[in-house]
């Protein structure tokens, strides 16, 4: 007996087919409220200290001394990665739908998204396409700025405000810009310093 099951292409499924969509839906519709709760009541607590306990239990990786300031926006939160030293700003979006790892003591500005999923222009049917991001030690990213799927920040790198990064940035350099391009090089050498503290109650 044919399935009566199609996608939403109008394709016809297989039984085994459309098991596994809806069992892929379920848990869809149970991370997207998860990532609600995340979002809206955790997202709003003003206290760093709850706030990291309820994004390690949803299954973020936060190490020692990295915090993630009021209103995060996050994707799979068992995809994110984020090491030790690190300040995230306010009104971020942390995308998990592939492996975002983030570094050691890098300074990640207000509003700043990661996506690291996006539609294929190039697909019949506007499917999805993801790629890792990872954002190296010592990375500062300026606010309102996009990473793209697929891109490497090296150590050291500084994005300016408003760029969008939509290819590898090497180590030490300095971009900007819509794509983003190289402005220059830091004339530092070494990089040992520790970012501030961050904000109270934000």
């Amino acid at each position: 007996m044919s399935s009566p099951f199609q996608d939403r292409m109008g394709k016809s499924l297989s039984w085994s087919d459309a098991m596994k969509k809806i069992h892929f839906r379920i848990y869809s519709y149970w991370l997207e409220f998860v990532t609600a709760m995340l979002w809206y009541v955790v997202g709003a607590i003003p206290s760093h200290v709850v706030r990291r306990f309820f994004y390690r239990l949803a299954g973020v990786e936060i190490g020692k001394g990295s915090t993630i300031h009021l209103f995060a926006q996050m994707y799979e939160p068992k995809n994110i990665h984020i090491g030790k030293g690190t300040i995230i700003g306010t009104m971020v979006v942390l995308d998990g739908r592939d492996v975002l790892k983030i570094g050691n003591h890098v300074d990640v500005a207000s509003r700043v998204m990661m996506y690291n999923a996006q539609h294929d222009s190039d697909s019949e049917d506007f499917g999805m396409v993801t790629g890792p991001i990872t954002i190296e030690d010592y990375v500062f990213i300026g606010p309102n700025a996009i990473i793209l799927p697929g891109v490497t920040i090296g150590k050291g790198a500084i994005v300016a405000a408003g760029a969008v990064v939509t290819r590898d940035v090497p180590p030490m350099a300095i971009v900007g810009g819509v794509p983003a391009k190289l402005i220059r090089v830091r004339k530092v050498k070494t990089l040992q310093y520790t970012l501030g503290r961050p904000r109270l109650f934000q």
